[in-house]
């Protein structure tokens, strides 16, 4: 996979997601109503019917009666690291810090997202509650390379959506399973499999569960 480097396409700017920048404010989350996510993770089960999402950590960025949008952080991209999206937009990287980069979803792949602590925010950054930010912008991606940059940050590409009902209805077949979870699951470098890393750390051998095991 090759990233864009047309500057002029903005491929950072969540303004050019295929949706009208009203719809994507209607998207905004619901943090204080109980039957919404935001700010919440899905965890796949054995019993994962897509293979997209096998093994899957999804970090749910916004849910409301609109849908909802989430950035999984269970897989990485092969052969792209942070260095190399930096310099396709001709940023330094000889200070930068250099990370894995995860395939957030498999809608809208060439778009970048960086999850991060809320010590920093940019005009584009949607805050999700009071757990993380997310932000798209080439402004962020400079203040990274630059040491200015949020304190903890995660980059991924593209991103899951889900339409009206769609994923309260996915809750219903044992594919998915939602956990409260922490920030600190976005940031983690130290854990080989993150899908792993999030179950155990709910207590769960993952090896043990059965492919009936959701959350309805």
């Amino acid at each position: 996979m090759k990233l864009q480097a047309d500057k002029a396409a903005k491929p950072w700017s969540l303004a050019i997601l295929p949706w009208a920048a009203e719809h994507w404010l209607a998207m905004l989350p619901a943090m204080d109503d109980t039957i919404f996510f935001s700010g919440q993770f899905l965890l796949a089960t054995p019993g994962m019917a897509d293979p997209r999402f096998a093994r899957s950590v999804v970090a749910i960025c916004s849910h409301d009666v609109n849908g909802a949008l989430g950035i999984n952080i269970g897989e990485t991209v092969e052969g792209i690291s942070f260095h190399d999206i930096l310099k396709q937009f001709d940023i330094d990287t000889a200070d930068a810090p250099d990370r894995e980069v995860f395939l957030g979803g498999p809608m809208e792949t060439q778009r970048g997202f960086i999850l991060h602590s809320l010590d920093i925010n940019m005009l584009d950054t949607l805050q999700v509650g009071n757990s993380w930010g997310l932000s798209s912008s080439v402004d962020m991606l400079n203040a990274i390379a630059k040491g200015r940059g949020p304190e903890k940050w995660t980059i991924a590409l593209g991103y899951a959506g889900w339409g009206e009902g769609q994923l309260e209805d996915e809750l219903t077949q044992n594919g998915w399973s939602i956990a409260k979870g922490t920030p600190d699951w976005l940031y983690d470098t130290g854990s080989a499999d993150k899908w792993v890393m999030a179950w155990e750390a709910l207590g769960i051998d993952p090896n043990k569960l059965s492919s009936g095991f959701g959350s309805a």
